[in-house]
C-alpha cells in the first residue's frame, strides 16, 4: 500500500510541510518549495498578502492545483485573533485546513496553551481542519486530539532556533498516545534533524527558517526532502537493536564443525 499522510479528508505523498517566510523574494520561495517536494505550504495570513488582489500576492506564485495552502495564525496572541484570522482565510477562498498558532511570549515564541485550546474548540465546531502548534507536552497533545484536531504539532525547539529535537522523550510519549498524525513543528535546523524526527515515528515535519535561512535555500530544500524520506523509510524498515558489544556480520557458527 502507498504510504500516505492523511489530514482531514486529504492524503499526501510528501511528509514535508514548508513555510513561505524569510526568502529574498517570491521567486526564490517558489523554487525552494518545488525542490522540497512539499505538497502543503503554510502561509502567515497576517504577514503575507493572500487577500488583496490589487497587491503582489504570494498565491500568484503557487499553483493551487499542485499545493494545499495552509493558512496559519502566526502573529496572533489571543484566541479571538486566531479565530478571526482563520475565518478571514476561509472567506478568501484558501480553504478550511489551518495551522493554529497562538503565541504566548515574544521572546521564546512558545504557544499560549489555554488560548490554543480555546481557539481549537471554536474552530473544530466551525468545521475547520485544525493543526495546532503546541509545546512538547503530552497532556496538551491528548486534549487537542480529543477536541477533534486533525493532527498535533509539537515543537522540536523554539521557532527558528535550529536546535533540533531537544526532548525526544516527550515526543515519544506523544507518539505513543496519538490517535492523529504527529507533525514536528519548529526548531529543525538541518536534514539530520528532520530524519531523526521521522525515524522516531513522527508523521511529518514542518519547517521554514531551516530552509529559507540557509546559505543556499534551494539546496537545503532538496536536503530536507531527502532527510524526511530517508527517516520515514528507516522508521518503516525498523532499526536493529542497540548492543553494547560487537556482533559479527558474518557469523562462523556451524561452519567449522
Amino acid at each position: 500500500m502507498e504510504d500516505l499522510l492523511k489530514l482531514g479528508d486529504k492524503s499526501y505523498r510528501s511528509r514535508l510541510i514548508v513555510g513561505t517566510g524569510k526568502y529574498k523574494d517570491f521567486a526564490e520561495t517558489r523554487k525552494a518549495i518545488e525542490v522540497s517536494g512539499a505538497e502543503i505550504v503554510t502561509v502567515a495570513v497576517r504577514r503575507v498578502n493572500i487577500t488583496d488582489p490589487n497587491k503582489e500576492n504570494l498565491l500568484d506564485y503557487l499553483d493551487p492545483k499542485r499545493y494545499t495552502i495552509l493558512p496559519n495564525t502566526a502573529g496572533c496572541y489571543t484566541a479571538d485573533d486566531a479565530v478571526r484570522t482563520c475565518r478571514l482565510a476561509r472567506e478568501a477562498g484558501v480553504g478550511k485546513m489551518i495551522k493554529l498558532e497562538v503565541i504566548g511570549d515574544d521572546k521564546t515564541l512558545f504557544p499560549d496553551i489555554p488560548a490554543t485550546l480555546e481557539a481549537a474548540k471554536i474552530l473544530v465546531k466551525e468545521g475547520f481542519v485544525v493543526l495546532p502548534y503546541i509545546n512538547d507536552d503530552p497532556i496538551t497533545a491528548k486534549k487537542l486530539q480529543e477536541i477533534g484536531c486533525a493532527a498535533v504539532m509539537p515543537l522540536a525547539a523554539p521557532i527558528g532556533s535550529g536546535l533540533g529535537i531537544r526532548n525526544p522523550y516527550n515526543i515519544r510519549i506523544i507518539l505513543e498516545q496519538a490517535t492523529v498524525p504527529v507533525i514536528v513543528d519548529a526548531g529543525v535546523g538541518t536534514a539530520s534533524d528532520a530524519a531523526i524526527a521521522m525515524e522516531m515515528g513522527c508523521d511529518g515535519v514542518l519547517m521554514n527558517t531551516a530552509i529559507a535561512g540557509a546559505r543556499d535555500p534551494i539546496l537545503m530544500a532538496e536536503a530536507m526532502r531527502l532527510g524526511v524520506d530517508a527517516g520515514r523509510k528507516a522508521f518503516l524498515a525498523g532499526r536493529i537493536v542497540k548492543k553494547l558489544y560487537a556482533t559479527a556480520s558474518s557469523p562462523i557458527d556451524g561452519i567449522l564443525g
